[in-house]
């Protein structure tokens, strides 16, 4: 593979000159200009792209790390992303996670080695405090409440909405509720403030029964909405968490010919809209544009950003 003292020895120039040429530096005649790069299209070279950012400090790369795309959530919030890093001339490189520990400590080293001149996590499977330890060689943002974690974080609130959601819900005297939720609440801090506003709302624990997770498609909706069907005593209302989600459980109810419950969505859906279906509103897109200005910018802020319960969405 051709290099620069390649070029250096055919066109007889020093190391350093043609240098000059390459990056276009100034300090250089018009003639040596045009010797240099008629050799340099002779031997077809190329800049090494990897080594010239490293030269320069920073790559314009961001890494995303993210388990799946299969819910909005992810989704909208690299759609975000996206809009905001091309503004800023910068490459947006999608890392799949599935919450594999090993693949997120891999691309954490890569973040060290400078392939990334910093690293958003929408989500993660290693604890805070192991992503807070790779703060000393490159920016790291977190697409969550960071608590008291010291983490550049951008995330919705969801608490309020939550709690508005469950309070229409017990103004309706609806007082058996089912939750969909990608993950257990265990691991979860979406699922942990979807029952923490139920408790408050309601005033008591929420059953397990009652908590139907690994719910991220329409599939997994019409899943969940036979479930709900069989327990007794019947449940009367359902947080789904997409409204595409909810429209899932809905056909579950009606191909069982049986009275819906009431159904509230999440991230405020194009299918949501189109029966009229109350929703959550998280403002995603916002939370990645803005956690991509964090990444850009290494500012160590953390921003929250409101949810709104929608409960006519048009």
């Amino acid at each position: 593979m051709t290099n620069i003292r390649d070029i250096a020895r055919v066109s007889g120039y020093s190391v350093s000159t043609v240098s000059r040429v390459i990056n276009q530096k100034n300090y250089v005649s018009l003639q040596t200009k045009l010797a240099i790069q008629k050799v340099i299209d002779q031997l077809d070279y190329v800049p090494n792209a990897v080594a010239r950012n490293l030269s320069r400090g920073h790559t314009q790369n961001v890494g995303v790390v993210l388990p799946h795309a299969d819910h909005p959530y992810f989704t909208q919030l690299v759609h975000g992303i996206m809009q905001a890093a091309f503004k800023e001339n910068y490459h947006v490189i999608l890392l799949p996670s599935m919450y594999d520990a090993k693949l997120e400590r891999r691309y954490l080293k890569d973040l060290r080695q400078k392939a990334y001149d910093a690293l958003i996590f929408t989500s993660h499977g290693l604890p805070l405090t192991e992503l807070a330890h790779y703060q000393q060689y490159g920016t790291i943002v977190i697409c969550e409440n960071p608590h008291d974690s010291q983490l550049p974080a951008t995330y919705a609130e969801r608490q309020t909405s939550y709690e508005q959601a469950f309070q229409y819900l017990h103004e309706q005297s609806a007082d058996r509720i089912g939750i969909l939720a990608s993950r257990p609440i265990e691991v979860s801090a979406t699922t942990q403030a979807m029952v923490q506003a139920y408790q408050k709302v309601f005033g008591c624990d929420l059953l397990a029964a009652q908590i139907f997770t690994g719910v991220t498609t329409p599939e997994d909706g019409r899943r969940a909405g036979a479930y709900f069907l069989r327990l007794q005593p019947a449940i009367t209302a359902i947080l789904t968490n997409g409204d595409d989600i909810a429209i899932g459980v809905r056909q579950a109810y009606q191909r069982a010919s049986v009275t819906l419950p009431y159904l509230i969505g999440q991230e405020h859906q194009l299918s949501g809209e189109a029966i009229n279906l109350p929703t959550i509103d998280h403002h995603f897109s916002e939370v990645g544009a803005q956690a991509f200005q964090l990444a850009f910018s290494g500012q160590k802020r953390q921003v929250g950003i409101a949810s709104q319960f929608l409960l006519s969405p048009l």
